[in-house]
């Protein structure tokens, strides 16, 4: 049924259900694995040499959060990682449309300023617009 499969992965509770969901997924269908991270924007205005400190920074809590992920997915035969910079929602749309993805499957809330809300504003946005099923997870 499913033979590509992503996975947005931010670190939350929510997300480290979908992951648990996703892997039991991917390995029930024998699907191909996306864990697609992202993390925000670096200014340009910072300047050297405190944009390479924040680049440097943020890249390495991203890997931080990637290995978070591998470690709930366990082994998969068919697993690739993607981190990416900018907004979350735009870019698991961008790499579900280009890897012509069978399912996404996120959380329902993220670690996002607005925890509060039923459905987080980045989960509503890739329910909204991706082109596949959408399977969000609490």
């Amino acid at each position: 049924m499913f033979k590509n499969i992503l996975l947005a992965f931010d670190g939350s509770a929510h997300a480290q259900k979908a992951a648990q969901i996703a892997a039991d997924l991917a390995r029930q269908y024998r699907a191909w694995l996306c864990l697609v991270h992202t993390y925000d924007p670096v200014p340009d205005y910072l300047g050297e040499p405190f944009l390479q400190e924040v680049i440097s920074r943020r890249t390495e809590a991203a890997d931080r959060v990637v290995a978070q992920a591998l470690a709930l997915l366990g082994e998969l035969p068919q697993l690739e990682t993607e981190i990416l910079e900018g907004p979350p929602a735009e870019a698991i749309l961008r790499v579900a449309e280009v890897r012509k993805v069978d399912l996404i499957v996120m959380g329902t809330r993220g670690l996002g300023q607005l925890q509060g809300l039923l459905l987080g504003s980045q989960s509503q946005k890739v329910l909204t617009h991706a082109a596949c099923p959408v399977l969000l997870v609490r």
